[in-house]
């Protein structure tokens, strides 16, 4: 069994990305971390995203950062096209971590934090 190259993404002060940091490192598993705040939302991401987990699940409908958006900001993400556009712009509306199983655009992808799964994808 080879461990998989793990990437998550998103903000270090969020508390599910905590999470999700702290169970890696306790399950004894290397990986990277790409740092919304700093390095942005990789724009060559997204579609991968967006086709692996669909807008619904990526796109952050509940939270605060949402809420705070003028009507016509959000009307821009009725479509993928536009949704893209508008995670580029405003990170925070990215669920939590995203998480790439295979280290590239295109292989497993999961949003959110669910320690049974994540165990699942590691003895995938």
């Amino acid at each position: 069994m080879s461990t998989p190259t793990i990437i998550i993404y998103g903000i270090p002060n969020c508390d599910t990305v905590k999470k999700a940091r702290t169970w890696l490192t306790d399950q004894g598993v290397d990986y990277q971390f790409h740092d919304f705040k700093k390095q942005g939302v990789p724009a060559d991401r997204l579609p991968g995203w967006l086709k692996a987990v669909g807008r619904d699940k990526l796109l952050n409908t509940k939270g605060t950062t949402w809420r705070k958006l003028d009507a016509a900001i959000q009307a821009r993400a009725a479509d993928d096209a536009g949704a893209m556009a508008v995670m580029q712009e405003h990170a925070s509306i990215i669920k939590r971590p995203v998480a790439e199983w295979d280290g590239q655009a295109g292989g497993r992808v999961t949003v959110g934090f669910d320690a049974d799964k994540w165990n699942d994808l590691l003895k995938a």
